[in-house]
């Protein structure tokens, strides 16, 4: 099962993200794949903080539990917190949406560049953008309509504590904990830098 975790970041943003590490891609592709696998390739240079996110919402897709079970602080109740998880939800739906009617206006201006000599990046480029941006508003109403578990942690409890003080002379030490707590990799980059 596959754990989601809900925290605040060095910034007091929330951040969603989930535990499954990268898997390693098959060896034989078809033309098609190939090209595709370069594409997603490319799209892995976003930062850390959006793209564990964008892969955390894709991958509820997947999903066939019933409910999720979601980590977190435990400073709020689960009452408080299922209330502000379906919020964070919700705004982000708001926006992927935004970002799917935006990139759908532009796209045609971008169509429009096959006729410069070359490949069409910008029009590959936002091609790519929405089907992510597609999957992950996609992946959000599949968890809005799924059941929450609500799990708190004391080491993410102790990273949102630390937050709270400004006391960056601790991050290292409790994000190492946190990323040998639940294997998470690259911990530091969702959370912090």
């Amino acid at each position: 099962m596959i754990t989601f975790f809900f925290v605040r970041d060095c910034r007091h943003k929330y951040r969603f993200f989930s535990s499954e590490p990268p898997k390693p891609l098959p060896a034989k592709f078809s033309k098609t794949k190939q090209i595709w696998e370069v594409a997603k390739k490319k799209l892995m240079l976003l930062p850390q903080k959006t793209l564990r996110q964008e892969q955390a919402f894709s991958r509820a897709l997947k999903l066939q539990d019933p409910t999720l079970r979601i980590v977190y602080s435990g400073f709020s109740e689960e009452k408080r917190i299922n209330l502000r998880f379906h919020l964070f939800l919700s705004g982000h739906r708001t926006k992927r949406l935004f970002l799917l009617i935006g990139e759908a206006l532009v796209l045609p201006f971008a169509g429009l560049a096959m006729f410069l000599p070359g490949p069409n990046i910008a029009f590959y480029a936002l091609a790519l953008m929405m089907i992510t941006h597609w999957q992950s508003l996609q992946g959000i109403r599949r968890i809005l309509k799924k059941g929450h578990d609500f799990d708190s942690s004391p080491v993410i409890a102790e990273w949102e504590d630390a937050v709270k003080a400004g006391n960056e002379q601790a991050f290292p030490a409790i994000l190492e904990k946190m990323a040998r707590e639940y294997n998470l990799e690259n911990i530091q980059k969702v959370l912090w830098k």
